[in-house]
């Protein structure tokens, strides 16, 4: 139950921005694999968003599973060192629980269901108002405790009866007075406790009293054992003398009565840490159950726990612009960055190891990493990384393509046994295939946030080899990028929809200004830009210059 608790695998995850592109993904999964090889097990690929369609091809030509998609990779509960307290069942004894609690040093024990369901708390606190405020003589009817339960909290051993009974009526009496006393105090049903009288014994009997405790280890004659079982009478026999066992039989009640079930206050795994620490400040409580995604208790959260928080550890590729990490990033150990754009906001506690190269994409910098190790690429994975190296380079159309872009690419291509044509071809048919997408699908598929100064700024791009597909997405986009706007709250948002034929870029825009600062930064009021394909190279930086002048 526990090990997803206390065994829980902290994998490095590496991962690239969000809404990813095919080379994020790739060079994040080619990088993982490296990473294990290198240093063992230990490196997981992950994704900040959804996969485009161009990326799903690729993926799937090469029989490569998709990374696993982070949301967050904030601190959550799962991340923190817990000691597990076992759940225990309710049927469980106030006097085995309370030996349990000074055992284990808890204050605290979960009840759970026997399919793992958390039912409720009992704290030592409960079982002490228990033993002080409950001395009721019928508390054990209440409860309906089984006759298995006070027989094992007075250490007592079975003369004549059977176990698998459950009081449900009457009161404890203890028979310490004459048989006449006895006899007007006590009713069927009743569990009379008494010592080595007979009279006493035979008393209870006759009055169909539902169990007698026999003290002192007293010897039981064969007379009332015949008696007992002719009325049906249980007779227990405990080493306890008559004070002991009137003050331990109520220990015998199961802790499911007095267990709390109303407004328990749990975590899931999943919580962020930040919300665990807001509610733990709002109540007074010391423990806290957790609960993992199937709803099953797993272990008990308390404040002291929080110390052993161990955060998650990131490699981030193909960025290092904070806008563009996964959501969390900033509660994480960021211990390394492989990247080929400028170098832009992402801030670390502790030196990292930093890669940054001018090449056309992630995927070259990363072959290179597997040739400075002697490291053979597979096949599949030298797939991947040359559909990041087409993708990211429109097929090396792009003026931030490099000869090592064009040398990495062909290596790859042999490695895999791929053409490069046909590969760039099927993959961008597929990536421009707008059937069955809404606009928002097209905006977000390859999109980018950036700050410069005090603006924050959304840049999206889509490129096309088909006409037909550019002008269809051109009429979609239109009316969503000011609903784009306004959800991102930048000032401004800008959509370049590429021709990848004629190597062009026609701008989209919304927001206050953002036309003024397109015709500042190109010096032309038409918004289709001749020769502009790359966002990072040709777009980014004259309009940054162009904001900074203004400025």
């Amino acid at each position: 139950m526990h090990e997803e608790i206390m065994g829980r695998r902290k994998n490095t995850i590496v991962i690239g921005h969000k809404n990813p592109d095919t080379d994020s993904i790739c060079s994040a999964i080619a990088y993982a694999a490296l990473k294990n090889q290198l240093n063992g097990q230990g490196y997981e690929a992950g994704r900040a968003g959804e996969l485009s369609r161009e990326t799903a091809y690729v993926l799937r030509r090469f029989g490569v599973s998709a990374p696993t998609k982070f949301e967050d990779v904030g601190a959550q509960v799962q991340d923190i060192s817990v000691q597990p307290v076992d759940g225990v069942d309710g049927s469980m004894t106030m006097h085995d629980a309370l030996m349990l609690m000074r055992d284990l040093k808890v204050g605290t024990l979960p009840i759970v269901s026997k399919t793992g369901h958390l039912r409720g708390l009992i704290t030592i606190k409960d079982l002490a108002m228990a033993n002080t405020d409950n001395m009721s003589c019928d508390v054990l009817s209440q409860s309906k405790t089984s006759f298995r339960n006070i027989l094992k909290t007075l250490c007592a051993t079975l003369v004549t009866g059977s176990l698998d009974q459950i009081v449900e009526k009457g009161k404890v009496l203890v028979g310490a007075g004459s048989p006449e006393i006895i006899e007007s105090r006590a009713n069927a049903g009743d569990i009379v406790i008494v010592a080595n009288r007979y009279e006493s014994q035979l008393c209870a009997i006759e009055l169909d009293a539902a169990c007698i405790v026999i003290c002192d280890k007293s010897k039981v004659a064969k007379t009332i054992v015949r008696l007992a079982e002719e009325h049906g009478v249980t007779i227990f026999q405990t080493p306890f003398d008559t004070f002991k066992a009137a003050c331990m039989i109520n220990q015998s009640v199961p802790v499911s009565h007095y267990m709390v079930d109303k407004n328990l206050v749990t975590f899931n795994l999943n919580d962020p840490v930040e919300h665990a620490k807001e509610i733990m400040g709002k109540v007074r409580h010391i423990y806290f159950p957790l609960i993992n995604r199937d709803g099953l208790y797993c272990g008990m959260l308390t404040r002291r726990n929080l110390l052993n928080l161990q955060r998650r550890n990131l490699i981030l590729v193909d960025h290092n612009e904070k806008n563009q990490c996964v959501d969390g990033f900033e509660e994480a150990n960021i211990l390394e960055i492989i990247d080929h754009h400028r170098i832009a906001s992402v801030e670390t506690v502790s030196p990292v190891y930093f890669r940054n190269q001018p090449v056309g994409c992630t995927a070259t910098i990363i072959l290179q990493m597997y040739r400075e190790q002697n490291i053979p690429i597979e096949p599949k994975i030298a797939g991947i990384l040359c559909a990041a190296i087409l993708s990211d380079t429109l097929k090396f159309r792009s003026p931030t393509c490099t000869q090592s872009d064009r040398c990495a690419a062909s290596e790859l291509a042999a490695i895999a046994e791929v053409e490069m044509e046909e590969l760039a071809s099927s993959m961008f048919e597929a990536g421009e295939n707008l059937d069955g997408k809404a606009a928002e699908d097209i905006f977000y598929q390859d999109f980018k946030l950036f700050d410069s100064g005090n603006m924050e700024f959304g840049v999206g791009q889509g490129s096309f080899v088909s006409a037909k597909n550019l002008a269809r997405a051109k009429e979609m986009l239109l009316s969503y990028l000011p609903v784009a706007l306004q959800k991102q709250g930048v000032s401004m948002v800008f959509y370049l929809l590429t021709n990848v034929l004629d190597q062009s870029s026609e701008v989209l825009y919304a927001g206050d200004g953002a036309q003024e600062l397109l015709q500042r930064a190109f010096k032309q009021k038409n918004l289709i830009l001749p020769g502009v394909i790359s966002r990072k190279k040709q777009f980014i930086p004259p309009l940054l210059n162009a904001y900074q002048d203004e400025g």
